[in-house]
């Protein structure tokens, strides 16, 4: 069972013994998710409608911070998470997210949480969502999708969630100028996200990491 560990901006992330791996970065759980997916993903995309596909819902923090981002900016995102290992409620409502922002907002998160697996949910009349068990290369897209978090596990603790086979389907169901954000900055990660289609650039990480990826479909 995962460990509530505490990082270093007050947020909590999961630690799982197992793999000796945690959910965010202890320099900051909320930290990293702000800078790596809002900050250099969906405030990048110049649309007030958006598709958004996760792989790695975990603990709902990306999905909570984007339903915070699209209630404060007026944008209308429909929100697809992909998670092969959904978490107990035992678990996230003991995560300490909400106590780092406005009561207006609490009942987001809550709310994320609470709304069945694969059944679409309307969490407000901005953000609505849908949770799908999968692994990640089973899934099926549905849509075009104009923004994407890419928040699997390290690429040395579960190499097969990295493949050029996942990113491939992701590409072809990415809309043209689409957007991938994810916190991984190796080569390898890189060179298949360029093979796939992407235009890809390095830009600075959030606190404690050096380098992220932001990776566009630039068509003709």
């Amino acid at each position: 069972m995962p460990e509530i560990q505490l990082t270093a901006d007050g947020s909590q992330t999961l630690y799982v013994p197992e793999i000796d791996e945690h959910y965010h970065s202890v320099n900051g759980a909320i930290q990293e998710s702000q800078h790596v997916y809002i900050e250099t993903g969906l405030l990048h995309c110049n649309k007030k409608e958006l598709n958004i596909l996760e792989f790695g819902f975990g603990t709902g923090l990306n999905a909570f911070l984007t339903a915070i981002e699209s209630e404060k900016r007026g944008l209308k995102i429909n929100y697809t998470s992909i998670e092969k290992y959904p978490l107990p409620a035992s678990i996230t409502n003991q995560l300490n997210y909400t106590s780092k922002f406005p009561e207006k907002d609490h009942f987001l998160f809550k709310n994320i949480h609470d709304c069945d697996w694969e059944i679409p949910a309307r969490i407000t009349d901005y953000f609505s969502i849908q949770k799908i068990k999968s692994d990640f290369s089973a899934f099926n897209p549905s849509l075009q999708y104009d923004l994407i978090y890419y928040d699997a596990f390290a690429p040395d603790k579960q190499p097969e969630v990295w493949s050029q086979e996942i990113f491939n389907t992701i590409y072809a169901n990415t809309k043209p100028e689409g957007i991938l954000t994810t916190y991984c900055a190796k080569g390898n990660i890189r060179r298949m996200l360029q093979s796939s289609g992407f235009t890809v650039e390095r830009l600075p990480g959030p606190p404690g990491k050096r380098e992220m990826l932001r990776a566009v479909k630039i068509t003709p």
